[in-house]
């Protein structure tokens, strides 16, 4: 007789029947936990594979000058990209695409070849709308576009070296640009949509983080002043042949920069083509020796030092001065044996310089010099600026006292160079230096006495107007205050200086009356007519103030004056017949 095997072991069959139970009842909590309970995960994995988030891209703040004039503004572009293993599907196509975006269907080809296993892969940036638009109208399977921001510059060239550019991803890579790119930068938003498996947007579900556009800057540059300076630099480069130049303008009451032109410079909206000597700031970037236009500096530090006054002379004959192996020479003939203070100016003496600072020492003018911002940081924030070297001493021998007293041995740029003038203007008062627009006038600080001061810009302004003086540099109509300068440029490599190789320089301030604004103007290695700095940055230096003083409203302080017209005749009498006596009628 057979038996069952389960009837022979029942417990196993219910042992079979309670597993197959529990497993039913864990199903069952799992669904019911999946879909009551915790449906979150299922609901985030779902839309992990069918929700995405796309940036919403956030334009840069708008650049502008002083007055409101846009420097530099974005505007939206289309970026398209594609998906190589789908446009592998559609080879046949491939010539149509790279002619619609203007690039050769070999390369292309190629390309495409060679990233068929990837996903993402840039056609083409920065298209303007329409023509990317053009594109994905084509229906090209793997081809989308996705908008963007293009940095777009309407002043070009002339203010390309202050405002610099940013690069294809918007973010600042020269000039202010760089500086202020956290303050300009936008923060981009979220839009939540769906997509297929294939990456096609099946529905645009909402905005889920709104994008924050960058800030607006305004800079302290007057746009009309930098398109004249502009101007002036590039016709003084091409008539004197200079290799290049540089020219600054700032308010001395405000420490506002109100122009700052470079040459050679470049077209920041095109690039194809750029000379990386043109992107130079040089005005920040550049350091020189300043040659004569230090020397009111140092006479500023002996009239300070209480030993000198205007009137005091010094013998300079016969034009030279042996100190050691070194011999000091004046450059152009002398009045006389003697030169008061104002006559070391006009003429340029760098013997009557020297002897004025070995009475007072190195250290004095050392010192006069660092207060005035020589050597020191302007405070600009500008990328790559250039600090310069003013040196200093334990003992300072006379060949160094002689050479610093009248600009050569230390370097300075040309911003700081047209700030220390700018404190000779500002009745020795410092206020810092600024690229943006200052709606309240910083109070500053008294660097050098104020009657110091007030009686170096009379005599800056005898540099000029005396008959000896540097007449290029007059401006009709106004009293100017200035000095030139001539410095031989430094070897490369080795020690010594270049032959026939000269910086030209002019500094100076007006209306010498009641000081506004001041300027320097650097011509580095002109090769035609001259290489004076009163021959060749004088006449820049007229032509561009005249034109400040005028667009700036500033009130001619030099009119020649009018006679007074002749009091008119009195007019004559009538005369009265008189009947005469005894007479007949």
């Amino acid at each position: 007789m057979i038996r069952l095997e389960g009837a022979v072991y029942p417990w196993r069959f219910r042992i079979v029947l309670v597993l197959l139970g529990l497993m039913v009842c864990a199903i069952a909590w799992r669904i019911v936990d999946l879909q009551v309970i915790d449906r979150e995960f299922l609901q985030g994995q779902g839309d992990a594979r069918s929700v995405r988030h796309m940036p919403i891209p956030a334009h840069r703040g708008l650049i502008t000058d002083r007055n409101g004039e846009p420097l530099a503004v974005s505007t939206p572009v289309i970026t398209l990209w594609i998906n190589p293993q789908e446009l592998a599907a559609v080879e046949s196509r491939w010539p149509e695409l790279a002619n619609a975006v203007g690039q050769n269907p070999a390369d292309l080809s190629a390309r495409l070849r060679a990233n068929k296993d990837r996903e993402f892969l840039y056609l083409a940036r920065g298209l303007i709308p329409e023509q990317g638009q053009q594109v994905l109208d084509l229906k090209i399977p793997g081809v989308y576009g996705v908008e963007e921001f293009r940095r777009f510059y309407p002043a070009g060239e002339v203010t390309a070296q202050v405002v610099g550019f940013t690069d294809v991803d918007d973010h600042g890579r020269e000039g202010v640009e760089l500086a202020f790119d956290q303050w300009l930068a936008g923060v981009p938003g979220k839009r939540q949509v769906l997509k297929d498996r294939r990456g096609r947007m099946i529905k645009d579900v909402q905005v889920t983080k709104n994008a924050k556009p960058g800030k607006t800057l305004a800079l302290s540059i007057d746009l009309r002043l930098q398109y004249m300076a502009h101007r002036e630099l590039r016709n003084a480069l091409i008539e004197n042949g200079a290799k290049a130049g540089s020219l600054v303008i700032m308010d001395v009451k405000t420490g506002e920069v109100l122009a700052m032109v470079n040459q050679p410079t470049y077209n920041p909206n095109n690039r194809s083509n750029l000379d990386p000597q043109a992107m130079r700031n040089r005005a920040l970037i550049d350091v020189f020796e300043p040659g004569s236009t230090v020397k009111p500096l140092s006479m500023s530090a002996a009239l300070q030092s209480g030993r000198w006054k205007p009137s005091d002379t010094v013998d300079v004959w016969p034009g030279s001065l042996r100190i050691g192996r070194y011999t000091i020479k004046d450059v152009s003939k002398t009045e006389g044996r003697t030169l008061d203070l104002t006559g070391i100016l006009i003429n340029s003496s760098n013997v009557g310089m020297s002897k004025v600072a070995f009475d007072i020492g190195g250290e004095t003018i050392y010192k006069l010099m660092q207060q005035l911002g020589l050597g020191q940081d302007t405070g600009l924030g500008f990328p790559g600026e250039r600090l310069g070297n003013l040196p200093n001493h334990r003992k300072w021998p006379q060949a160094e006292t002689a050479t610093l007293s009248y600009g050569y041995g230390l370097s300075v740029t040309a911003v700081q160079l047209v700030h220390a003038y700018a404190v000779l203007a500002n009745n020795g008062r410092s206020v810092p230096m600024t690229m943006t627009r200052a709606d309240v006038q910083p109070a500053g600080a008294q660097v050098m006495s104020e009657d110091v001061a007030k009686t170096m810009q009379g005599m800056l302004q005898q540099v000029i107007e005396a008959p000896r003086g540097v007449f290029r540099a007059q401006v009709p109509g106004y009293h100017v205050s200035g000095k030139s300068g001539t410095a031989r440029k430094n070897s490369v490599g080795s020690k010594g200086y270049r032959e026939n190789a000269y910086r030209s320089l002019f500094a100076g301030f007006a209306p010498s009356s009641n000081p506004r604004y001041a300027m320097l103007v650097v011509i580095d290695e002109p090769s035609k007519a001259g290489y004076y700095g009163g021959l060749v940055s004088a006449p820049v230096f007229s032509r561009v103030m005249s034109s400040v003083l005028r667009l700036m409203n500033v009130a001619p302080d030099n009119l020649p004056e009018v006679p007074e017209p002749a009091p008119a005749p009195a007019p004559a009498q009538a005369a009265v017949q008189q009947p005469v006596s005894g007479g007949r009628i």
